[in-house]
């Protein structure tokens, strides 16, 4: 078994056998790293809650992974990321949010995310989904309270209050210039600058940007908006995607949020691409996807995209 496979298994290991106190403090730890990114970060840089990364090196992208520990653990050891992201600065690892909720291994799934962001602060990047809102669009059903308690008992409100601490540190959306916009949800309508995304967590609740980039999702068929069912959020059509686009100069928005049978599809003509990470109940895709990018290719579309596709 190779180094990284042995690390891998490391943080598995770990994070079955965590208890409330070190939970706790991998939490803060990652709070503080996140309280020092700003500017310059490896090849990243960081303005507000948006993340610039430059056009070259290779992304391993990740979508929702709601408490899926065993796809995730595969999803990391199958393109040996760890030792990409370890190794190479021009790696990056990029999560689209929705780490807990609807599986029971939520806890021990945040225990390795966020010790990846602890060990690689400068190739790891940790999205905010809607199920890591503000607490006035937290999403429902909510049961992370409730794995937290069957793994820790009855402080179990002690790491739960960190996490939602966390959860205001994590960031909005990822931009490659000419190339993509990764976000969790979608196309915020009233965006007319990419300052709108930078600052979108400090003008929540006065304006929407956060809560459509968290919640909402695309349309075929339509032109403008609509109100989403799922009570947050729009639905949108082409024409917000092709405004969005070309304000923040990029081509494809690559998302998460929606449950996919293949594990991902295409809107838009090819201009978003949603991809879901996470397997089984409740949703019964049939498998799971997750991108691996070479950033340095300039693409047109998500359909030039379908060769950088892996499933589980």
């Amino acid at each position: 078994m190779s180094e990284q496979f042995r690390g891998i298994d490391r943080i598995l290991d770990e994070a079955l056998s965590m208890n409330l106190r070190e939970f706790v403090q991998l939490i803060k730890n990652v709070i503080e790293l996140f309280k020092k990114e700003n500017g310059r970060v490896g090849n990243l840089k960081i303005t507000g809650r948006l993340v610039e990364a430059h056009p070259r090196g290779e992304a391993t992208v990740i979508g929702d992974i709601h408490g899926d520990m065993e796809t995730l653990v595969q999803i990391l050891k199958e393109h040996e990321i760890a030792e990409k992201i370890g190794l190479g600065k021009n790696s990056l690892l990029i999560f689209l949010g929705d780490y807990g909720d609807r599986g029971k291994m939520s806890p021990e799934v945040y225990y390795i995310v966020l010790k990846l962001k602890e060990r690689y602060p400068k190739n790891v990047v940790l999205l905010r989904g809607n199920h890591e809102g503000p607490a006035d669009l937290l999403a429902s059903p909510h049961d992370l309270p409730s794995h937290l308690r069957w793994k820790f008992g009855e402080d179990w409100s002690k790491a739960y209050d960190k996490l939602r601490e966390l959860w205001n540190w994590l960031y909005v959306c990822v931009l490659v210039n000419q190339r993509y916009i990764m976000l969790h949800g979608g196309v915020p309508v009233g965006a007319k600058s990419v300052d709108d995304l930078v600052f979108a967590h400090e003008k929540h609740p006065r304006e929407s940007y956060l809560e459509e980039t968290l919640w909402s999702d695309p349309e075929e068929n339509l032109t403008g908006t609509l109100p989403s069912p799922r009570g947050a959020g729009k639905l949108f059509g082409e024409d917000i995607t092709v405004n969005f686009l070309s304000i923040l100069n990029a081509n494809v928005v690559i998302r998460g949020h929606e449950p996919s049978e293949q594990g991902y599809k295409i809107n838009h003509h090819g201009k978003v691409l949603t991809i879901f990470s996470r397997k089984g109940e409740p949703y019964n895709n049939s498998q799971a996807a997750y991108l691996q990018l070479n950033l340095s290719k300039k693409i047109e579309n998500a359909y030039q995209l379908k060769s950088s596709l892996r499933f589980l």
